[in-house]
């Protein structure tokens, strides 16, 4: 269930904490292959479905930087903040892909306040850990701690 905050205070307040988990989304073959036209990584492992299948995994999977891609969808799917007007990406500090995604696999993510910090023009630096599990696997698909900041 997505969580609204009043204001970007009231986030800021959730430092140490688990903060929210996003809905689960379905990955495609649909979206490895827009994935692949975007950023020209036509590796067989993405894209070649029959030959996916013959190989380490037993089908095609996601790019790593497609469930990375993700981030933006997961924490606008998992809560907001009412008196806050945009955010932006300001990086990421650290990134580990742990599992393969399967397309048809079902990813979600736990996001973890690590940090934040006023910024100038009403604004909030926020640094992240953001855990992207893959359903039904022990470890998770990625673990990436982003930057992200927010204006009032």
């Amino acid at each position: 269930m997505k969580k609204t905050f009043q204001t970007l205070q009231d986030l800021a307040a959730c430092v140490g904490q688990e903060v929210a988990v996003s809905d689960w989304i379905t990955i495609t073959q649909a979206q490895v292959d827009q994935f692949a036209e975007a950023t020209g990584d036509h590796q067989w492992i993405h894209v070649d479905v029959e030959r996916a299948k013959a190989g380490p995994f037993g089908g095609p999977i996601a790019h790593g930087f497609l469930t990375l891609s993700l981030l933006p969808r997961l924490y606008e799917g998992a809560f907001d903040v009412a008196e806050s007007r945009m955010g932006v990406n300001y990086g990421l500090n650290r990134v580990r892909f742990m599992t393969p995604v399967p397309v048809g696999g079902r990813v979600r993510g736990r996001m973890k306040l690590l940090s934040s910090e006023p910024i100038a023009n009403d604004g909030l630096q926020m640094t992240w850990e953001t855990t992207i599990e893959l359903e039904g696997s022990p470890k998770p698909a990625c673990v990436a701690e982003s930057v992200v900041r927010r204006y009032k």
